[in-house]
């Protein structure tokens, strides 16, 4: 059973009330990110709270609104972001996304969606919502960041490896571009699990790398240790 928190280096996140718990997924996609230059950000199905909390860290400038559907996680999250250092600076908002109608746009949009397409469905609603695409299509994440963001700007998710090569495909038949494309392995022998992607409006010389999780059980591979060093406590 999980924790009912997760400690980091700054601040505390509580988890008790959301479906999905802290998972190596928002730790990569919120450290690994550019928030270069960012002024606003929009974290899109936040959860517990933990990708709006991890930019306002990195980024002292930035600006950071977070939705979420869940009325259970979007009271969690709102509880984990006012008790860190950055309250100030995150908004949280409860709905859905493609309901959202904020009055400026955003440099930069992030999203650890619902990722299963066609799969058994669990049979606890809530860990349903955040895992499969019921209420978040691929096509709705691309289609409300085509609405939201600003015409330079980016958006970033994180997928497993097969949903990640579809939500490619469909991206760039709407004209998207892949800016960056970074494949996250497990271990050194182990087949790819996820793919963090980077995209735009914008066509760039794509940048592709890697990610190694771990080098055995328990010991982070370097790659891995040095995109989360500020917030794992053990680093």
């Amino acid at each position: 059973m999980a924790n009912d928190y997760f400690q980091f280096k700054q601040f505390t996140i509580r988890q008790e009330k959301c479906a999905m718990k802290v998972g190596t997924d928002g730790v990569l996609l919120g450290s690994w990110a550019d928030l270069t230059h960012a002024q606003r950000l929009l974290d899109i199905g936040t959860g517990t709270g933990l990708i709006a909390i991890m930019t306002a860290q990195r980024n002292p400038e930035l600006i950071i609104d977070a939705i979420e559907i869940d009325p259970l996680a979007f009271e969690q999250a709102r509880e984990n972001a006012n008790n860190t250092p950055w309250r100030e600076r995150i908004h949280l908002f409860q709905g859905k996304v493609q309901a959202f109608t904020p009055t400026y746009k955003y440099d930069i949009i992030i999203c650890n969606p619902p990722f299963f397409i066609n799969s058994t469905k669990n049979p606890e609603f809530n860990r349903t919502l955040a895992r499969h695409c019921e209420t978040l299509s691929h096509e709705d994440i691309l289609q409300v960041s085509d609405n939201l963001l600003l015409s330079e700007g980016k958006l970033c998710v994180i997928l497993p490896v097969n949903e990640a090569k579809h939500f490619m495909k469909l991206a760039q038949g709407k004209r998207w571009f892949i800016n960056k494309l970074s494949t996250v392995y497990p271990t050194l022998n182990k087949a790819p699990k996820r793919q963090l992607i980077e995209l735009s409006k914008i066509k760039k010389h794509p940048v592709e790398d890697s990610i190694t999780l771990e080098v055995e059980r328990h010991i982070l591979h370097e790659s891995y240790a040095n995109l989360t060093k500020d917030f794992y406590l053990k680093l």
